[in-house]
């Protein structure tokens, strides 16, 4: 066996790099995030393989590889090869083509074919491959269209490396590369070139200080028009993160500062060339607060749009009078409650009084408070007056519960609104506008103001339009606070519900809820037949199997629900040792820890996972926060599919960063839906997070059973904090202008 050469110079000083040469065997680890590989390398003159170390992108068994480095000797795993620089080459033998092809390289091929078509062409397989393709239908399997698809894989894989290649010299990971040449095709590496900060608008995933560091390898100047163009616009979008509709001038050009690292003066001067090109709007916004009488509020383009619109269509819709003809309010409420068999309380009748004799009505209160019984009777009313009801919330999972509650179909929006990538956005608007009479939106402080701007605008003038929702819950994911101030302009009518109804007093959910609304500890000793829980738990430690053994076992063996389909483990914050990123990986290996593993972007994939839809997609009809399970992943076609509400959904391998891990998602995540079992870590250690809103939401998600595991410092800190933060938002200023 040859000596290794010592790595650092005759004086002891500098480290110099060896060079060793051999297949790469099989790949123990690889974060396609930042390219991060543990591998095994069978290494030309050695007896035994070598484990190398180091960012390789997109490493594929098979491939020969000349790897320059240095030796390392960890206390754990023992000896290393640390990789500085690499070279990859195609296999030259039988047997290493048969792995490099069987490796899930080139999509329609996997182990099995690779064995055939190997047996077939020998060591002139990958000849074939590139330069004869119709010759691989004379292997048993393959027909046309097969060999169409590997071809083209083929093609790409190979301008995708040279691609990778430019890439990875200025710090991009596979993954992205592989996106960016799905965007950009051959022209991926000029357009990187001309102007890196495209990737930030153009690639999910790559944000700007992703291209900001691309840039920067590459050479842009650091006070480029484009470099601060971007970064303006990098730090409005990050402001619209956090729910804020406009930033003021001032706060924005100082937070751009932050991350730019250049003068105000440079900053000031860019600003109106993103007025110019249309990208923001500067409004002088009057008694914005106490402290100035005005200020310059800068908008993302399609925020301001939208904000000013949504006023405009709400004052029309008030205006204008409704399609249906009046009829007698009293008459008709004491004729549905005969019809329903049930006896309106005077804030239900309220409720119902305003959907019948208003354009636009606001109808809000917590679990328990009637507002399903008020939908079904508004439902009954109507329906001798048009056929032109529909009904919608924004999750799949709101609107099947209010298709079960009420007997209608209802959808979400974005189906109601019939959106279509491929012809250009949502179908419904001012021109289609919906074909209703009457309009009823449940779920509705989930709305953002964008998604509220394009309802608006496809719901017909002479429509009555009928809002349903808990304004007490977490505000929406995307931004404003559309439903607040709706009812802060007071130009709508607004009943809330405040008395809960006596079949709901017997459930302890709906009673704590209200009292941790309320600012008071809700009942933490069990009673018989209890439906809430609360396990203490002092030790963040501690309480992580305890979740474990609380859903694996605990819940299961006393009231017989599923771990998987009827237990959701809702939690504060993604960090921490009760976080969701430590939580779905116990979880993971707890309910589901056998079976085929996909590793993507040091993510963990199985058959039978439970995964959730982190951005909208269109084309797939799946949104964020949509839950699924993985039914099956095919590593010839490289695609996984996820089982969403009883659809199949496929997905690519270069598009599986959508999907994360679901045993445990944030509160903020379960918005509009609901869960027969929810069980809610609560610790201290969750400071920052612990806010009144929050627990009532992820308590009000608990349909059968809520489990608390914590203590009871995190609970009273929670119910204590009643500080929301306020959102930037003038639509309540602009609804209730005259």
């Amino acid at each position: 066996m040859p000596s290794k050469p010592s790595i650092t110079d005759t004086n002891g000083q500098k480290p110099f790099l060896v060079e060793i040469r051999g297949q790469l065997e099989r790949v123990t680890f690889s974060n396609e995030e930042t390219g991060y590989t543990i591998a095994k390398l069978k290494v030309y003159g050695r007896r035994d393989l070598v484990t190398i170390v180091g960012n390789i992108m997109n490493p594929t068994p098979g491939e020969v590889m000349k790897v320059k480095g240095e030796w390392a000797n960890h206390s754990k795993f023992g000896e290393q090869f640390k990789v500085v620089y690499y070279q990859c080459t195609v296999p030259a033998t039988t047997k290493g083509i048969e792995k490099y092809l069987g490796s899930g390289l080139i999509k329609g091929i996997g182990p099995v074919m690779a064995k055939r078509i190997v047996a077939a062409f020998g060591d002139k397989t990958l000849t074939v491959i590139e330069e004869r393709s119709d010759r691989l239908m004379e292997v048993p399997g393959i027909g046309q269209s097969r060999v169409g698809m590997i071809a083209k894989a083929w093609q790409e894989q190979r301008e995708i490396r040279e691609v990778m290649v430019f890439l990875q010299s200025h710090g991009v990971s596979s993954t992205y590369a592989a996106k960016i040449f799905k965007q950009y095709g051959n022209d991926s590496i000029k357009i990187v070139r001309e102007n890196p900060y495209r990737l930030a608008y153009d690639i999910f995933g790559i944000g700007f200080l992703t291209a900001d560091r691309i840039a920067e390898k590459i050479g842009f100047d650091k006070q480029s028009t484009e470099r601060t163009q971007a970064g303006l616009i990098y730090a409005l979008y990050e402001f619209s993160d956090e729910g804020h509709v406009f930033v003021s001038r001032e706060y924005l050009l100082s937070k751009a500062r932050e991350i730019l690292d250049v003068e105000f003066g440079i900053l000031e001067n860019v600003l109106p060339s993103l007025v110019e090109s249309q990208q923001i709007v500067i409004e002088t916004l009057s008694e914005l607060n106490e402290q100035q009488k005005t200020t310059d509020a800068v908008y993302l383009a399609k925020f301001h749009f939208s904000e000013v619109h949504v006023a405009a269509r709400l004052k029309t819709l008030l205006k204008v009078p409704k399609s249906v003809r009046n009829i007698d309010v009293p008459r008709a409420i004491e004729w549905v409650q005969g019809k329903l068999s049930i006896t309106l309380a005077e804030k239900q009748v309220e409720a119902v009084q305003s959907s019948v004799t208003n354009k636009v009505a606001v109808i809000t209160g917590g679990p328990g408070t009637g507002k399903t019984t008020i939908i079904r009777a508004i439902l009954r009313i109507f329906a001798p007056l048009t056929k032109r009801i529909l009904l919608a919330a924004p999750t799949g999972r709101a609107a099947k519960r209010m298709s079960e509650t009420t007997g209608y179909e209802a959808k979400t929006i974005h189906r109601l609104l019939e959106y279509s990538m491929t012809n250009g956005g949502f179908q419904k608007n001012e021109d289609h506008p919906l074909d209703a009479d009457l309009v009823i939106i449940d779920e509705t402080s989930m709305l953002d103001l964008i998604l509220m701007h394009h309802l608006l605008k496809a719901v017909p003038d002479s429509a009555v339009l009928i809002f349903v929702g808990d304004v007490d819950q977490l505000p929406s994911v995307g931004a404003g606070s559309v439903l607040k101030d709706i009812i802060a302009s007071k130009v709508v009518s607004v009943v809330t519900l405040n008395e809960i109804f006596r079949q709901a007093r017997t459930s302890s959910i709906v009673v704590n809820a209200h009292k941790i609304i309320k600012g008071e500890m809700p009942s933490l000793t069990p009673t018989e037949n209890d439906d809430f829980f609360f396990f203490k738990s002092d030790d963040p430690d501690d309480a992580l199997p305890r979740v474990l053994d609380v859903v694996k076992m605990r819940i299961p063996q006393r009231f017989g629900y599923r771990p998987l389909e009827d237990i959701q483990v809702l939690t504060p914050m993604n960090r921490g040792s009760v976080g969701t990123s430590r939580l779905n990986e116990a979880l993971q290996d707890t309910l589901n820890p056998n079976g085929f593993e996909l590793v993507r972007g040091g993510r963990k994939y199985r058959i039978g996972d439970k995964v959730m839809q982190i951005r909208n997609n269109y084309d797939k009809e799946v949104y964020n926060g949509d839950i699924g399970i993985i039914a099956g992943i095919d590593t010839e076609a490289q695609t996984v599919s996820v089982n969403v509400d009883g659809r199949d959904v496929e997905y690519g391998y270069t598009e599986t960063d959508e999907l994360v891990p679901a045993y445990a998602i944030s509160i903020h995540k379960s918005q509009g839906s609901e869960y027969p079992v929810v069980v809610i870590p609560i610790m201290t250690q969750h400071y920052a997070m612990l806010q009144r809103n929050l627990l009532y939401t992820g308590v009000t998600r608990g349909k059968k059973l809520v489990v608390l595991v914590g203590t009871q410092k995190a609970i009273a800190i929670a119910v204590k904090n009643n500080k929301i933060s306020k959102r930037n938002s003038w639509l309540f200023a602009r609804l209730a202008e005259k």
